[in-house]
């Protein structure tokens, strides 16, 4: 009955606040989801009632708030306000962003705001907000809360959450981004085609770009904001693109540690606006802009992704580069219009976030691009580049440390970051030649500089961000801007 109940409200077409309104798009653009569901939910059902009382009647009670008995329901309430701790504002929360009666969301809103003395009615994000500034909600069964919630939308959630995990991030500031696991998916081993055969491009439309020891591709964007990962063996190495179209990064990621693949996937729960991944062993999540498990079995195993590089730029200027580059097919095995611009218009042409996150950083607009640089010898000196001001500045070089670094900018407002070594550059052609204050030529590639005695400088990883999503992922960054 929890279940039907929930689908009927996400289905009604009346929501209290704009997650609802993203989260139905989704779910209209994966027709599966509420059959797969409702075969979860059928499944796990017997489960939820026979569970060992861990959780304790008041994460129950928040439960039963989704149901369809109204004398149960009036009994939860009164049991919530009886027993009211400051743990339960972020449930109250979460259950509010999946019920649509609105007296008994107005119920819940005003009894948020008679215990924490804040006036943000049905303004889901500002609450959000509010709790993720204050301190970490220490109700001791929350994580059986979570689990026991979103099991009802996806059975493989319930593994996501438990006390028994371990975690490196606060749990209330995990947020369900409207899918199930998967429910954005991924392209694994996807077809790709020469570059001659990919007449859906025009020159100007957008691509991510890789070169692994010698094998070039190229990921539309338009193809990616539909699928946001891609799993493949590029240049004989198992890798994996993780794009966020939230947060505007599109990351590669060698995907071996140790001789072990981790088989990633999109986790359908977010991370400060920020898509978590999964490992389909362990299903713990991962952030995607740190490469790091934060919630489950593999934290603190010392496991984090090797970055590989990768290039933002124009399909004519990488097509340019590189004539013998492969490119996605339009044939995914999936349904989508696949025009350019279509999948997130509306977030991409306003400065709105579609989910909150706990502060902002006014110096930049939330979407102005920023190229972010992690260094390995200096982890904690995480270094952003406003993208317009290095449009201004083809040739910018700066020092980190011991890293010296040098960024080049081509026309296309493609970056690519090499390892300097003490070497400073004066120009570049903007094309393949850069030239040092000696006078000596460089030919750039997509791996390293190489001069004429044979001397070479490697590239360094780096990739294009939202201005607030690197921020809020790395809050202590340096910007140059």
């Amino acid at each position: 009955m929890i279940f039907l109940a929930l689908l009927r409200r996400l289905d009604s077409g009346e929501s209290f606040c704009s997650e609802i309104i993203v989260m139905k798009r989704f779910i209209a653009a994966n027709v599966v989801f509420a059959f797969t569901v409702c075969v979860g939910v059928v499944l796990i059902s017997t489960t939820v009632q026979s569970e060992d009382d861990v959780v304790g009647i008041t994460a129950d009670e928040f439960i039963t708030l989704l149901g369809t008995d109204r004398e149960s329901i009036k009994k939860a309430l009164n049991k919530i306000e009886t027993d009211w701790q400051p743990g339960f504002a972020i449930m109250v929360v979460e259950v509010i962003t999946l019920l649509r009666d609105r007296k008994q969301v107005t119920h819940l809103v005003n009894l948020l705001e008679q215990n924490s003395g804040q006036n943000f009615g049905f303004d889901i994000q500002r609450w959000r907000q509010w709790l993720w500034n204050q301190p970490e909600n220490d109700y001791a069964h929350y994580a059986q809360f979570k689990s026991k919630l979103y099991q009802y939308i996806d059975p493989l959630f319930a593994g996501y959450f438990s006390d028994k995990r371990k975690t490196t991030i606060r749990l209330d500031e995990v947020v369900w981004g409207g899918v199930q696991q998967d429910g954005i998916p991924p392209l694994r081993h996807p077809k790709m085609v020469d570059a001659d055969d990919a007449d859906y491009l025009d020159d100007s439309h957008i691509v991510f770009s890789v070169e692994v020891n010698g094998d070039a591709r190229a990921y539309p964007k338009r193809i990616m904001a539909w699928h946001e990962m891609f799993v493949d063996e590029v240049g004989g190495k198992p890798v994996a693109g993780v794009y966020c179209t939230l947060c505007g990064s599109m990351i590669l990621y060698h995907t071996v540690i140790d001789g072990e693949n981790y088989d990633i996937g999109t986790s359908g729960f977010l991370y400060r606006s920020n898509k978590l991944m999964y490992d389909k062993k362990t299903q713990s999540l991962w952030n995607t802009l740190w490469g790091k498990p934060v919630i489950g079995p593999l934290v603190g195993k010392g496991i984090e992704l090797e970055r590989l590089s990768i290039v933002t730029t124009t399909w004519r200027e990488w097509k340019r580069r590189h004539p013998q580059t492969k490119v996605l097919s339009l044939d995914t095995g999936h349904n989508r219009d696949y025009d350019e611009g279509v999948a997130y218009r509306e977030y991409f042409a306003t400065d709105k976030l579609m989910f909150g996150v706990p502060k902002v950083d006014t110096r930049l607009k939330n979407k102005s691009e920023v190229l972010g640089l992690l260094f390995a010898d200096s982890p904690d000196k995480p270094l952003a580049i406003s993208a317009d001001y290095l449009a201004r500045h083809p040739v910018y070089q700066n020092r980190v440390e011991d890293m010296n670094f040098v960024v080049f900018t081509d026309a296309s407002g493609a970056n690519r970051v090499y390892d300097a070594q003490g070497v400073h550059f004066q120009s570049w052609d903007q094309n393949t030649t850069a030239i040092d204050e000696s006078g000596q030529k460089w030919r750039l590639s997509e791996s390293r500089l190489e001069a004429a005695d044979g001397k070479q400088l490697f590239r360094l990883p780096a990739h294009r961000a939202f201005w607030f999503g690197w921020f809020s992922a790395y809050s202590h960054t340096q910007l140059i801007y």
